[in-house]
């Protein structure tokens, strides 16, 4: 008999959330290698086509597919009381997702995206659902809550927990053989106008700060063929931007990337490309730039942090200044607008004392160029998580909140004093 799935990604409970091109990629990837061997039934709750969301005009999409969610205030969990901001929950109304687990047959699994590990409220809250209405589906967690929190998650009453990037205790329990060719299920959407890709998994770089190592054992390149098949997928569905979720996009940019966008070219596939996960600045090459931009790309997000050699050589030496110098050089004599090459800077590092970041801030402003402050959220088993076990308990996943730490460790009004200037700097630039 064929099971009937349920796929889940869950509302957000934070101070802040932004649909920055986020689709649940690992559910959708799941259920696409099981494409013909279940039913499923995908319910998105942070899906702004969804017809609720319809109503509400300052939550339409900008020119790129980003926007507002719907949010409620509600009231912050006892150990971030204290910290001043307004604590939301992030996503369509819990009484719409009772009513579809109530309409139709049983479900006989139910899968749950976990993203950031401070978010597990929002599958707590699936999860009392799912068991309430459909008691007799088997829940099965998996993604970076699981992987980097696993003796938390043990706490929520799941019945499978996956971690990490092994599959086959989840083929094993569903009974099931999976197609690893087949594309993500992006069909599951009624409507779509923004997709995901990934032509790589994991990265080669050890930075500090970053859960990747934790999460994928190597570096390695997907099939080719496979990826563009997915991004055709998604456009004959109707998305016109397409979001790189690889975490080293640009390595090996020669075997991997470049082909792919020459594809894209070659067969005058037209999309709107972007690269939210930051890329590699140290990878812009002269020919690679053009490339890019070619082929569809129309934001471009770079890692940096610092302009500190101190700082950068503590957390991996990902990328130098001379090296974000160069690849603005590249990027805007062949077509990037300025405006839309946006450097990431780490605000509330635990190594801010010598992370110069007031001077970094100037310093990406000097190249003509938008700056942006990442707020640092301490990850679990990572050297600078465990740096941050000095100011917050590291076993409480909510106080790897990316909002509430910069405030812990800076201040409230250092933060805001830092935003402000981001937001000052950046209104100097032409537009």
């Amino acid at each position: 008999m064929t099971p009937r799935i349920l796929l889940v990604n869950p509302p957000i409970y934070d101070f802040a959330a932004y649909d920055f091109w986020l689709k649940p990629y690992g559910l959708l990837s799941i259920a696409g290698y099981l494409r013909g061997k279940a039913d499923f039934a995908l319910f998105d709750y942070l899906d702004r086509l969804h017809p609720f969301v319809a109503g509400h005009k300052e939550l339409q999409s900008d020119q790129w597919g980003r926007g507002r969610f719907y949010c409620e205030q509600i009231q912050s969990p006892r150990c971030l009381e204290e910290i001043p901001r307004h604590f939301r929950r992030f996503g369509l109304p819990r009484d719409i997702f009772r009513a579809f687990l109530s309409k139709g047959e049983p479900f006989d699994f139910a899968f749950i995206q976990t993203m950031m590990t401070y978010w597990y409220q929002g599958v707590e809250e699936v999860i009392r659902d799912v068991r309430a209405i459909c008691p007799k589906a088997k829940i099965v967690l998996g993604g970076n809550y699981v992987s980097l929190c696993r003796t938390h998650a043990k706490t929520l009453d799941a019945d499978l927990l996956v971690r990490g990037t092994n599959l086959e205790p989840l083929w094993d329990y569903l009974s099931l053989t999976p197609d690893l060719e087949q594309p993500a299920l992006w069909e599951a959407y009624d409507k779509l106008d923004v997709g995901v890709l990934k032509l790589t998994d994991g990265c080669p770089f050890k930075c500090t700060y970053c859960s990747v190592p934790k999460v994928y054992t190597k570096f390695s390149a997907r099939p080719p063929h496979r990826s563009l098949a997915e991004l055709k997928l998604v456009r004959r569905l109707g998305a016109g931007n397409i979001a790189f979720y690889d975490d080293a996009l640009l390595y090996k940019a020669e075997e991997v990337l470049m082909p792919f966008l020459n594809e894209v070219i070659k067969q005058d596939i037209h999309v709107n490309l972007h690269s939210p996960n930051a890329l590699n600045a140290r990878f812009i090459t002269k020919d690679l730039a053009p490339l890019t931009v070619q082929a569809g790309f129309k934001t471009f997000y770079l890692g940096f942090e610092s302009t500190s050699s101190k700082w950068q050589k503590r957390t991996g030496s990902k990328v130098f200044s001379d090296e974000l110098t160069r690849a603005v050089k590249h990027l805007t004599p062949a077509g990037a607008a300025p405006t839309n090459i946006t450097a990431y800077q780490i605000l509330g590092h635990p190594f801010s004392n010598i992370q110069q970041l007031e001077e970094s801030m100037h310093f990406v402003n000097s190249l003509g160029i938008r700056g942006m402050l990442a707020d640092f959220s301490p990850i679990p088993g990572t050297p600078d998580g465990d740096q941050c076990k000095r100011w917050v308990d590291m076993t409480n996943p909510l106080m790897h909140n990316k909002t509430a730490f910069p405030i812990i460790l800076l201040g409230f009004e250092k933060t805001n004093h830092l935003k402000d200037l981001q937001r000052r700097l950046n209104r100097t630039l032409p537009h």
